[in-house]
């Protein structure tokens, strides 16, 4: 199924179908602020292994990533500390990936590897779909084919190639091909794994 979402003033009847659909274990693809990703409810974990299986993710040995649609639903997932909190802060919104130490509220598919990626997107389909589903999104970025860069950005045809794998492809015009910049915030100081979209200073 594809769904077309205007991005800047999300039809809330649509935003309550992919909710649905995610609360019945179900997987969507939707824009974020870089990449098309795949994703299913954060704490139904047949719904996380489903995804772990089909992205070929090993979770003992990957990390795992969230989305949360505020600062407060950050701190409910993760453990934040005060410096980690100064930095969220200043750069979400945005294009940018925090490893964080989990906490007791992730099921034990997260605890694994005792730390979450947290992503808060400034794209609004993605950050109404979690407000709506009262907790995070568990996220994975489609894969991006540098010689059918289209399949990762085009959501016709990113359905086109999905459709029997996932409920429903979130259709919010074209997407970027470029990952966010991933931070390890797992120990101080700070860490850069990943310099992507967004612009960073530690």
């Amino acid at each position: 199924m594809l769904i077309k979402i205007y991005p800047e003033n999300p039809n809330p009847k649509e935003i309550s179908k992919i909710v649905k659909i995610l609360q019945d274990g179900g997987l969507v693809i939707y824009p974020t602020d870089t990449m098309y990703a795949v994703g299913c409810d954060a704490l139904d974990v047949r719904a996380v292994e489903h995804i772990c299986r089909m992205k070929g993710v090993n979770p003992e040995k990957s990390n795992l990533s969230i989305i949360c649609y505020d600062l407060s639903d950050i701190s409910e997932y993760a453990k934040v500390s005060n410096s980690v909190f100064k930095l969220i802060r200043d750069y979400l919104p945005g294009p940018y990936t925090f490893i964080l130490p989990t906490n007791s509220n992730l099921p034990k598919i997260y605890k694994k590897r005792k730390e979450v990626g947290i992503r808060m997107p400034d794209n609004p389909v993605i950050r109404e779909i979690c407000r709506e589903l009262g907790h995070p999104v568990m996220t994975m970025s489609v894969h991006y084919d540098a010689d059918e860069p289209e399949y990762a950005t085009d959501p016709e045809l990113i359905h086109e190639k999905y459709k029997d794998e996932v409920d429903l492809v979130v259709d919010a015009g074209y997407g970027g091909a470029e990952g966010s910049t991933v931070i390890d915030c797992t120990t101080e100081p700070f860490n850069i794994i990943r310099r992507g979209k967004g612009p960073i200073e530690l």
